[in-house]
């Protein structure tokens, strides 16, 4: 190294450090702006610390496995096959080129023992048992039961007990809190069993660490004989370690060991996870992405306070140059207010977020992973990556500011008075290409399905519309002077004041943007998802029946419950169909014309020439091109309206087809000049049993719900060779039953073991709290911008202020100007947002309907729906912005001197 590089390197050096010295003096000096800085920084930080810490502490270690898994236990076995396996190292996997299917006969404590060393000692486990129980008058089936001793040393080892004791038989049971809860009992309360035929008494409240969730524990002999296999594993107490030979005799029996030490080498390349370091590319791009998002988020929210310090200090700045500082000097005392704010916010953050995690952890383990964590650790490149993030973007925020000091008139500078700011069209043009540029990356990316190009679209139009913003506010100064006094003087200090306006502006913008964009997708798809839905069944029809057997509940007792829970009034018996000859099973549906079949095969086989063809064939519409699989009922018109829904003429014409010894089908395109040919396949012994179609007439529904339904009468039945069997009841609620209902007629027919379905109607969620969650978020961003947008400028405005109250203004208008402050950040931000989101939107659904007319078979296009709750919630919060800088702001103003 030369001296004179040396030198530049040592200037550059003390330089930095001078001028951290002078951004710690500034930061003690001015501690409202500091602390404001401070928040802003260290709330994603601690987010973000928070989420890292408490994801490192429940990704479990091997060993911490391990021991969740086998307790106090030496080895869990699980007999998988009859012959030899090769198993991994943990047994987590397996593979076996012999017989793989499981014992046949039951396996007994003394067979497994008979393979252990002398003096071994076992104890069955079963992590997963059928389980539900009464609760009211509902049945609960979302409880999991384990079957295990846990007066065991081996099986207690599993659990952790709350309180009581381990049952000791098969009618004492022993419950998780959440399964307390959820099932209403308590300890010494009794739970009976879903069918009611039998009960059980909870002895104690026991934990596992493994899942948080309703959890019953049963003793090992309520389960019986015939519920042991196939997923029984066994805990083992050895005398010693498990050794190779133990693993090899084992292994060769057909048996996997999960031990605390690895398996021996087997040779074979299992196939598990994908190793950590595999990276995947598009979702590492979507959160690089949304990382981004963020870190512009607290840059614009910070960057207005670094730019009124600018200003505040442009005098101290001045002296600087005027003392032989050059413009790196002065760019450096700017830029060390950031990375001196910037460490501060990442300590801050960083300790609390620790701090957070440690003392949140039961929380988060029962309400978010359902599971105990690990060991109290963090995770120590992911907390250096947040610090270097938080100094990141205090460095970046007070980049701007840093050039706009580095530019600044030393003589007005040191005179005090202020240059109002440079009106550059570059900015305007950068900004405009890059908005317009980052639409037509969203729509490439929409076209293309590419989740990372549409967010990098998105981000480079945030980007374009932030560049804008200052040239934005700019005219609307001009506009405003036709403006009351308030108003108008408002917007002359966000001209004035551009850079702490605009990105304040651009903030509430971003946030607005995202959340209209995503809510407007999020309708949208509902909205898709709600027109496409088709039910089985007309709301208020109720079918009862017994899947496992051909008898039909008893009627009396039916129509019973219908009448009682229901109010009911109408029950039409159900009958199947099924082969009276050798090919049973067998399959009855109807032949599709081949004329009036879709001749172009579905997938990407079709040039664009044949695709525009089969897009433009008539007979290619509609869902089921190709026929469809048909629910064949045997029906002498009692059970058709109920089943089908169609209007009374189409009801009557087509219980007429059916006394008439006919059939009908819910898909005209079936039926020609009035008859429908009939296909009975199936398998026999000798192979496959085909039968030529049968020729029946038939009438098409033209109404009612879509479900593709074939209904025989009974004398068509028996012309194509069919037996009828009985499946049960159709009943006419007395309109859409509620859930209280649909339990409570369960409850009535659950001695009988029959089986209840009821059309519940589109389940698909319409992801409304998701909106508004994103509307909360946005709000949120949109008061805080507001109010330190509000709070700086009437702190910089202080002389102003002082002026009119010196020439007689009175004192409300102090308060009416925060009020007009705070609405031009607030108001102006959403309306940008809000036209900003809406199109982002529209140019994302169109390039996907775009593509989607073009594609084969035809998709459903997206409609554009406006999620009008969430634009009410943003139109909403300027004013609640507004009112709140109305109502916080003093109205007196003590007069100060001036000597300028």
């Amino acid at each position: 190294m030369t001296a004179g590089r040396g030198g530049r390197l040592a200037g550059a050096v003390g330089s930095w450090w001078v001028a951290l010295r002078i951004a710690r003096r500034e930061a003690r000096r001015a501690r409202g702006r500091t602390a404001l800085v401070l928040a802003m920084i260290t709330l994603p930080v601690l987010v973000l610390t928070f989420t890292a810490v408490s994801w490192d502490m429940s990704e479990l270690t091997r060993a911490e496995r391990t021991e969740r898994q086998l307790g106090v236990a030496d080895a869990e076995l699980l007999w998988v096959a009859r012959g030899p396996v090769t198993q991994d190292s943990w047994g987590d996997g397996w593979v076996s080129d012999h017989d793989a299917t499981p014992p046949a006969e039951r396996v007994t404590a003394e067979q497994v023992t008979a393979l252990l060393p002398a003096g071994s000692r076992v104890v069955p486990l079963r992590r997963w048992v059928n389980f539900d129980a009464r609760v009211g008058d509902r049945v609960d089936r979302d409880v999991t039961g384990r079957a295990v001793d846990l007066a065991d040393p081996l099986g207690r080892g599993l659990a952790r007990f709350r309180s009581g004791r381990a049952p000791a038989g098969p009618d004492e049971i022993a419950l998780s809190p959440a399964a307390l809860s959820r099932l209403d009992v308590r300890p010494g309360g009794t739970v009976t069993s879903g069918d009611g035929s039998r009960s059980w008494r909870v002895v104690g409240v026991v934990e596992y660490p493994d899942d948080l969730g309703p959890i019953v524990t049963l003793h090992p002999a309520t389960a019986g004989p015939t519920d042991a296999e196939p997923d029984m594993t066994w805990l083992v107490d050895l005398p010693g370690t498990a050794d190779e030979t133990l693993f090899r005799r084992l292994n060769d029996h057909g048996v996997v060991v999960h031990a605390r030490t690895p398996a021996p080498p087997s040779g074979v390349d299992f196939v598990g996870p994908e190793p950590f370091s595999s990276v995947d590319v598009e979702g590492m791009s979507v959160s690089v992405l949304v990382g981004g998002l963020g870190l512009l988020e607290v840059v614009l929210l910070v960057g207005p306070a670094f730019a009124v310090g600018v200003r505040r200090r442009r005098r101290d700045l001045a002296l600087v140059a005027v003392a032989g500082g050059d413009d790196a000097h002065l760019r450096r005392i700017v830029l060390a207010d950031g990375v001196v704010l910037g460490a501060l916010g990442a300590a801050t953050g960083l300790t609390l977020g620790v701090a957070a995690a440690f003392a949140a952890r039961p929380l988060v383990e029962q309400h978010l992973y359902g599971a105990r964590f690990g060991g109290y650790r963090c995770w120590p490149e992911a907390l250096v990556a947040v610090a270097a993030v938080a100094v990141l973007s205090g460095v970046l925020a007070a980049l701007a500011p840093a050039w706009a000091a580095a530019r600044q008139d030393v003589v007005a500078g040191l005179a005090g008075r202020r240059t109002p700011p440079a009106h550059r069209r570059r900015w305007l043009t950068a900004g405009v290409c890059m908005a317009a540029g980052g639409a037509a990356l969203a729509a490439f990316g929409a076209a293309r399905t590419s989740p990372p190009v549409i967010l990098a679209g998105l981000v480079l139009g945030e980007l374009g519309l932030v560049f804008a913003t200052p040239t934005l506010v700019g005219l609307l100064a001009r506009l405003g002077r036709s403006l009351p006094l308030a108003p108008r003087i408002a917007l002359r200090d966000a001209s004035r004041n551009r850079s702490s306006a605009a990105p304040a502006i651009s903030a509430v913008m971003a946030a607005v943007a995202g959340s209209v964009a995503v809510g407007v997708y999020l309708a949208s798809d509902h909205a898709r998802s709600a027109a496409t839905y088709e039910p089985s069944m007309p709301a208020g029809t109720v079918l009862v029946h017994r899947p496992d057997l051909d008898t039909a509940p008893a009627l009396a007792r039916v129509t019973e419950a219908a009448r009682d829970q229901l109010g009911a009034a109408t029950v039409a018996p159900l009958a199947g169909v099924r082969c009276t000859t050798e090919a049973e099973p067998c399959s009855v549906a109807p032949v599709l014309p081949p004329h009036r079949a879709c001749p172009w095969p579905a997938g990407d086989g079709l040039s664009e020439a044949e695709r525009r063809q089969a897009r433009a064939d008539a007979r290619c519409r509609g869902d089921n091109l190709h026929g469809a699989y048909f629910q064949v009922l045997v029906d002498d018109g009692n059970a058709l309206p109920l089943l089908t829904g169609a209007d009374p003429a189409d009801v009557a014409a087509a219980a007429a087809v059916l006394r008439a010894g006919g059939a009908v089908v819910t898909d005209p395109r079936y039926v020609v000049d009035g008859r429908i040919e009939v296909a009975v396949n199936g398998s026999g012994p000798a192979g496959p049993v085909t039968s030529a179609p049968t020729a029946v007439a038939a009438y098409a529904l033209r109404t009612g719900v879509p479900t593709e339904r074939l209904l025989l009468s009974r004398r068509a039945a028996d012309r194509l060779g069919l037996a009828t069997r009985a499946l049960g009841w159709a009943v006419a609620a007395d309109g859409a039953p509620d859930q209280g209902r649909q339990d409570r007629f369960a409850t009535a027919l659950r001695p009988l073991g029959a089986h209840v379905e009821i059309e519940q109607g589109d389940r698909s969620d319409d992801g409304r709290p998701v909106l508004l969650l994103l509307a909360a978020a946005a709000g949120v961003i949109t008061v805080g911008a507001a109010g330190i947008a509000t709070g700086l400028a009437a702190a910089e405005g202080r002389a102003d202020l002082s002026t009119l109250a010196a020439v007689g203004a009175g004192p409300g208008l102090r308060r009416l100007l925060s009020l007009c402050q705070s609405g031009v950040i607030a108001v102006l931000g959403s309306v940008l947002g809000i036209v900003a989101g809406l199109g982002s939107a529209v140019i994302i659904l169109t390039a996907l309907n775009r593509r989607y007319a073009g594609s084969w078979p035809v998709q459903d296009p997206y409609p554009v729906v406006v999620p009008w709750a969430t634009l009410g919630v943003l139109v909403v919060v300027p004013l609640v912005a507004m009112l709140g800088a109305g109502l916080f702001t003093r109205s007196r103003l003590p007069v100060e001197r001036r000597l300028d």
